[in-house]
């Protein structure tokens, strides 16, 4: 979406926007592609937020966390497009394999029919669930295809596990396939996370034919996707700054007037936009701001949930599924063994590491592991990798390993909060919000920081008097 030069009017098109994740480059990108001048600011030394990546001292790459493409995506594989990173997408077989304690497995596949004829073989040839513990669940499908938004929210006040029981739904099914999912959309299990968040997203998963396929990037996310993104915005004028932190928004009563900097310094601009996780946002939001304002004290509610993400190098093949794997036992719901996934990343410290194993493992829930030491982490996630593969484990030895911790991360959708979820545009006039926190259809996915940071610029243009 490019549009022409912007109409002044409010004496000037400058945007200041907090935060180098994937929502407040999205944004930027969408801005400085309308002519609007814009800087951006980051406090870590990288960008890319949950998204970002680095190389360790050995050169081998760390990443954030676990990230698939979804085919229900649109938004990022748009910009993907104009950025010309599209292809370093990887599409993988079209199915959700469940591995299970002492090398069981189940495999949810689809039929290439018009929904929701296309789930058919997810339903009864799964070789797991019993016919009549589908059929109960093809009894409740109705809701969850067709509700919409209007019932998801209706269920926003109890958990997915109170919904379940009160569809009369086995607590097998509960366990083994809702709980895995329910860890991987935002690492709470289903007698915490909102009803409403597991039906919105199970719908939207459900409803086409290929929303469920999921790829992988060929490489880094920094390679194919934030570095591309921020040399984007360089190239087109654009200031980008790492290593600069934000202390206050300055809000003068009518409307923002400035952000005061960690280093001492007053950045200003016509618009601002806050692409903040939700933790930080909250410690920058001036007292009088949200004195003034529902819309703002509504934030105080919403906290970050705990993740642990490891990297672990084996000495031998333990999988040889070239995909993204859940898992309702253990610690370990969802994992993917890169050195097949990413091609790029077969390597362990510059060596080729093709024919052996890295597995990327979300660790969840992360509340109390996150306290462990790093001995005790790893122990734990190679017990429940012997545990899932008993034959082709049992005699792996780890080589090396990664843990990243983010005591924060997205945020903790309880039951109750769906309604205060702010929306990109804000009661302030120059001012606009981008983060999985605010309203979107995919929350704190990559696809819901890009559509965000699309809605806030867009908004932020509608203000300045631009017709989108």
């Amino acid at each position: 979406m490019t549009l022409d030069a912007p109409r002044v009017k409010t004496g000037g098109n400058k945007v200041l926007i907090l935060g180098g994740g994937l929502a407040g480059l999205s944004a930027a990108k969408r801005l400085v592609d309308n002519g609007f001048q814009v800087e951006l600011v980051e406090k870590r030394d990288i960008f890319g937020g949950k998204v970002s990546s680095w190389k360790d001292k050995d050169g081998d790459w760390v990443e954030t966390g676990l990230h698939c493409f979804f085919g229900a995506y649109k938004e990022i594989y748009d910009l993907m497009k104009e950025l010309g990173t599209y292809d370093k997408i990887l599409w993988k077989e079209h199915a959700l394999t469940y591995t299970l304690s002492k090398g069981e497995r189940f495999t949810f596949r689809t039929w290439n029919l018009p929904s929701p004829f296309h789930l058919t073989p997810a339903l009864f040839r799964n070789g797991y669930f019993s016919i009549p513990e589908m059929l109960k669940f093809a009894k409740v499908l109705g809701p969850i295809l067709f509700g919409g938004d209007k019932y998801n929210e209706a269920q926003d006040g109890i958990t997915y596990k109170e919904w379940h029981e009160k569809q009369g739904l086995s607590e097998r099914m509960m366990k083994k396939m809702f709980l895995p999912m329910a860890l991987a959309l935002k690492f709470l299990p289903p007698s915490e996370i909102s009803a409403n968040i597991v039906l919105a997203v199970t719908g939207e998963f459900l409803r086409r034919p290929n929303a469920s396929m999921m790829g992988f990037l060929k490489g880094s996310p920094s390679d194919y996707l934030i570095m591309p993104l921020v040399n984007y915005l360089r190239k087109k004028g654009a200031t980008v700054r790492s290593e600069s932190k934000v202390q206050s928004l300055i809000y003068d009563g009518k409307k923002i007037a400035g952000v005061k900097m960690e280093n001492g310094e007053t950045l200003t601009a016509d618009y601002y936009i806050t692409a903040l996780p939700i933790h930080n946002l909250k410690k920058v939001l001036p007292e009088n701001l949200k004195a003034a304002y529902q819309f703002f004290r509504n934030l105080d509610e919403f906290v970050g949930v705990p993740v642990v993400t490891v990297q672990v190098w084996y000495d031998k093949q333990i999988t040889t599924i070239d995909n993204i794997l859940f898992s309702p036992d253990g610690v370990i719901p969802f994992y993917a063994d890169m050195s097949l996934t990413t091609p790029e990343y077969a390597t362990l410290r510059g060596m080729s590491h093709k024919g052996k194993t890295r597995f990327q493992v979300g660790v969840a829930p992360a509340k109390e592991i996150i306290k462990l030491s790093d001995e005790e982490i790893i122990a734990k996630v190679d017990a429940s990798v012997k545990d899932l593969f008993p034959e082709t484990a049992k005699d792996a030895k780890i080589l090396k390993h990664t843990i990243v911790r983010v005591p924060q991360s997205v945020y903790a959708p309880y039951p109750g909060l769906e309604h205060k979820r702010p929306t990109q545009k804000t009661p302030v006039e120059n001012l606009f919000m981008a983060g999985g926190y605010t309203k979107n259809r995919f929350y704190d996915s990559m696809e819901g920081a890009v559509s965000t940071g699309n809605s806030a610029a867009r908004e932020l243009m509608i203000r300045h008097g631009i017709k989108v």
